[in-house]
């Protein structure tokens, strides 16, 4: 008799703590699986989203592996960022690292810095002074690349079209266009060369699309500085029989 109310007592007095316990237990937004208090991550004081701590390790190596930044809470709708002093010690030491070097060219030198694009290269170049670029030269490898498409240098394209370079003669003829200063039509991207008569031409490729190509306005000045009316016998201007992109 004296045991069996012994017995009941230590029942009394472990059914609070097993049921703080069952409480404090969670289920993975990720993952879905039910968690023990333990696995749960804490993100600092910025939000309480439940996630197991294996799968938000999982989720930071992902991401560092994108090269991001910031990286933000994976909870729907939630754009709290995850403090990586909370996260350290659940990711390796190479993925924190990557982590706070990629934090660090996100918020030190944001858009006016990129990587030179060629491999036996990379190092890192600064706009320092904040100007509208476009082709630079890599202080480190004397290399031309532009700055806006972080691409080695599309001679002879706009920025639009260096996506569809398909292969080396495409660069080439860049090159040969930049080279000659032939100007391009803006409707169907043939080039074409003036041989003679006033500086206003209209298109006349193998395939005309009849667009008003530009005019001069000065020797002196850049191809790109061209109006956009008027046109002239076509024997007065020469197409230039490359590939439009």
């Amino acid at each position: 008799m004296g045991n069996t109310m012994q017995k009941s007592e230590e029942t009394k007095v472990q059914e609070p703590g097993l049921l703080r316990q069952e409480d404090s237990n969670f289920t993975c937004e990720i993952c879905t699986e039910p968690m023990l208090a333990i696995r749960k991550f804490k993100n600092g004081s910025l939000c309480k989203h439940p996630f197991c701590l294996d799968c938000i390790a999982k989720y930071i190596e992902v991401t560092v592996e994108e090269s991001t930044g910031c990286i933000e809470c994976p909870g729907l709708n939630c754009k709290q960022p995850l403090d990586p002093l909370s996260c350290r010690r659940i990711i390796s030491k190479p993925i924190f690292e990557k982590w706070c070097d990629h934090l660090c060219d996100s918020t030190v030198l944001g858009s006016e810095s990129c990587y030179c694009p060629y491999r036996d290269c990379s190092v890192l170049v600064l706009n320092e002074c904040m100007d509208n670029l476009k082709k630079i030269k890599c202080p480190n490898c004397k290399k031309n690349f532009c700055f806006l498409c972080k691409i080695p240098w599309h001679a002879g394209y706009r920025c639009n079209e260096s996506r569809h370079l398909r292969d080396r003669n495409d660069i080439l003829v860049g090159e040969l266009i930049e080279e000659k200063r032939w100007t391009r039509c803006y409707n169907c991207g043939h080039s074409v060369e003036r041989v003679s008569g006033c500086r206003d031409i209209k298109c006349n490729s193998i395939q005309p699309c009849s667009q008003k190509v530009s005019s001069i306005q000065n020797d002196s000045k850049d191809l790109e500085l061209y109006s956009m009316w008027g046109s002239v016998l076509p024997s007065m201007w020469r197409t230039i029989p490359f590939r439009s992109l």
